[in-house]
């Protein structure tokens, strides 16, 4: 078996402790020792240098849409494609992502199950790309949010039947549209779509089965349905309130803000998105922004993720995210963190997303210090090169 010793630089567990003067021992595809550099005299395999830079773990990005490019109008692209295409399509996704540090993905609405497939190559290592969690066809109500695509479900039984749909279908968890949002038209991000006991009936059936479950929340009567119903994750929460946070404090519940998601938008509006999603993008970037150091203020549990295939959200610039968390009141530590460790535990990638023996090797080494300048992580032009299962990345 390969035994390769990382040293020279300092290592960032993944969760609050920048090491010096210690070294990474990798021994095929798992990670076997992280201890002082003296511990590791006389050793005479193979050795990486990493002086002058930092070594962590993979980045997790926990919602993506590996079936779309990042183009103005992702869902009408998508329309125009053969499924052939598309699968080739979430595959290039997955890799620009993979070769860009992000070395797990948690796939929130795709295309007919589409990327089911390129979820277990990459997986099983059939091809080389991140871990990929996959929702499926996310739930929606008639004239919901994510209707174009999604698995339309009115009243309890109905999405009941959805949910066991998904998790027939493979999903790993489940995905539902609590709210209206900025990409559907003729929908009000603040509004409440699925009733609370619609919400409700959706979570149980999915943890019945074992599934997590991820819901898209703007506005705050939306999020309070999902999180009363025991959500694992709130995706956006942009327009949570004050009884939303308490709410999702006492459960445990899970930010992934997607800050990019919105931000892409506003920096590309002339660039052919349609009006009424720049519209809506403007109305909500303040809010969007106050509601995450909100949370974050709070203690709240924040895992990263992008929102990557949106418009101009490119899948391969997943970790300017850590940036815009760190423009938004988190600190470099803690946006690393929720990068790492907190991303991989939300995904359930638990023997990942740390440097800790026993832990799988994947891993990400940068130039400089991150938890001193975040674009050293945050940059991909700053990353020196990405390990998966214990191999370097060549894409």
């Amino acid at each position: 078996m390969t035994r390769v010793l990382y040293t020279g630089g300092q290592v960032f567990d993944g969760q609050e402790t920048m090491l010096t003067d210690h070294a990474v021992m990798v021994e095929g595809d798992t990670i076997t020792e992280v201890a002082p550099v003296g511990n590791f005299a006389g050793f005479d395999g193979q050795a990486v240098d990493i002086s002058g830079g930092t070594i962590m773990p993979g980045i997790g990005d926990c919602h993506v849409h590996l079936v779309y490019k990042g183009g103005a109008r992702p869902s009408e692209e998508v329309e125009g494609q053969n499924p052939a295409e598309i699968t080739l399509c979430a595959l290039e996704n997955a890799q620009s992502s993979l070769k860009t540090g992000v070395t797990a993905v948690r796939d929130c609405g795709g295309h007919k199950y589409l990327e089911f497939p390129v979820r277990d190559a990459c997986n099983s290592g059939r091809f080389t790309g991140p871990n990929i969690m996959a929702s499926g066809r996310m739930i929606c109500m008639t004239g919901g949010h994510g209707n174009r695509h999604g698995r339309v479900a009115d009243g309890c039984d109905e999405v009941v039947k959805a949910v066991r749909e998904q998790v027939h279908a493979g999903s790993d968890l489940v995905k539902i549209m609590a709210t209206g949002g900025v990409m559907t038209k003729g929908v009000d991000p603040e509004d409440a779509h699925y009733s609370a006991e619609e919400m409700a009936a959706g979570i149980n059936e999915a943890k019945r089965f074992r599934r997590t479950t991820a819901s898209h929340a703007q506005g705050a009567e939306g999020i309070m349905n999902a999180v009363l119903g025991g959500i694992t994750s709130i995706e956006h929460g942009i327009f949570m309130d004050d009884e939303c946070l308490e709410a999702m404090l006492e459960r445990g519940t899970y930010l992934v803000p997607t800050l990019a998601a919105v931000k892409n938008i506003i920096v590309n509006k002339e660039n052919g998105i349609a009006d009424y999603v720049v519209e809506k993008a403007l109305r909500v970037y303040d809010k969007h922004r106050e509601s995450f150091k909100m949370y974050y203020e709070a203690g709240g549990k924040i895992a990263m993720g992008t929102d990557a295939g949106t418009p101009f959200n490119l899948h391969g610039k997943n970790t300017q995210e850590l940036a815009y968390m760190v423009e938004c009141g988190m600190t470099n530590m803690d946006s690393l963190k929720a990068s790492t460790s907190v991303a991989h535990e939300l995904m359930q990638f638990t023997d990942r997303g740390q440097i800790k023996a026993g832990f799988k090797a994947d891993l990400l080494v940068v130039n400089g210090n991150p938890a001193e300048d975040i674009q050293m992580a945050a940059n991909p032009e700053n990353h020196r090169f990405v390990v998966k299962n214990g191999a370097r990345v060549a894409l």
